[in-house]
């Protein structure tokens, strides 16, 4: 819907709803200074701070007491012409970023208000339905269902919460799967490595042998190359980890200012959103993760060296001596 202020004009949800039933939708709104509710007032209308003051903008788009010219662009029904509704209305409040994209989004008018812009007379386009107790969403959910048949389409929050845990689940397992791989090919890396020193040092370990070194020293000798490789193979790949994603956030993890059109509904609506938004991404790196992975390392170097080592440590002097 196009939101006109101060001779600029930009794309919004606008929502038509009792203001002082916002806290339903979100319980922990708060408004800015000298803001005030006036759920009978159809002049007035509150406005999220995303939309005041547009993130990546120096300037703000709306100011409390401003006035601003709403403008709802419809088809009629009986007559198949194009039509257009305006409204002027007065800032009275400016909401508090909340998390919720259907608040932050968007302008608030009360329901008379939304009546008369958009030609609903009474109807509703959506409803927001809180239960006491997220124990009690299944039960809503049935009874809605039962109330209103297949006709209606019902978003929860459990929902959501449940979509985006199979998500990221996919996303775990992909992730998982990369990392025992990454940990075989590792583990193999090393038993070359070792198995490859060990041919190399059959002489050696045959004149160790003479001079008496017993199986278990030849066993610790080449274990403990297999740790020092551990100790320094984890310890780089955790340094250079945690460089390049600190690289790779301060090159891709800023966006650009872009344009989206979204769209919500409550009592009644009409909605289609811009919204302009600059992010980064910044890495997170947990010190306990970090240790459960270096520990993880070492101690697969340890077990990759194993075979190798022990290989070593069954030479017989003769035979190792005799070998080159």
């Amino acid at each position: 819907m196009d939101v006109e202020s101060a001779g600029e004009t930009k794309l919004y949800s606008v929502l038509a709803m009792d203001p002082t039933r916002l806290t339903v939708i979100a319980p922990t709104l708060g408004f800015m200074e000298g803001s005030s509710i006036r759920q009978n007032d159809p002049s007035s209308i509150l406005v999220a701070e995303d939309v005041a003051n547009p993130p990546g903008e120096d300037t703000p788009f709306i100011s409390l007491g401003q006035s601003v010219k709403v403008r709802y662009s419809f088809v009629d029904p009986q007559t198949g012409k194009s039509e257009e509704e305006t409204k002027n209305f007065v800032v009275s409040g400016i909401m508090e970023s909340t998390g919720n994209p259907t608040i932050d989004e968007a302008l608030v008018i009360n329901e008379d208000s939304g009546n008369s812009l958009f030609q609903k007379a009474g109807k509703f386009d959506s409803l927001f339905v809180a239960t006491r107790s997220s124990e009690f969403v299944d039960v809503v959910e049935e009874e809605i269902r039962k109330l209103y048949g297949n006709d209606i389409g019902i978003t929860t929050v459990k929902a959501i919460l449940e979509t985006i845990e199979e998500f990221t689940g996919g996303i775990n397992a992909f992730l998982s799967s990369i990392a025992v791989v990454s940990l075989v090919v590792g583990a193999v890396g090393i038993i070359t490595t070792l198995y490859t020193s060990v041919i190399e040092r059959i002489k050696e370990i045959g004149t160790l042998k003479a001079m008496g070194a017993q199986n278990k020293t030849i066993l610790v000798l080449f274990l403990i190359e297999a740790l020092l490789i551990g100790i320094f193979g984890a310890t780089f790949g955790l340094v250079t980890g945690i460089g390049m994603g600190y690289g790779l956030s301060a090159t891709f993890g800023s966006n650009s200012p872009s344009e989206s059109s979204n769209n919500a509904n409550y009592h009644t609506e009409e909605a289609a959103a811009t919204t302009s938004s600059e992010s980064s991404l910044n890495p997170i790196y947990l010190a306990q993760d970090m240790a459960i992975v270096w520990v993880i390392s070492v101690a697969l170097s340890i077990l990759a060296g194993l075979f190798p080592a022990w290989k070593a440590s069954r030479y017989l002097p003769i035979e190792a001596l005799r070998s080159q």
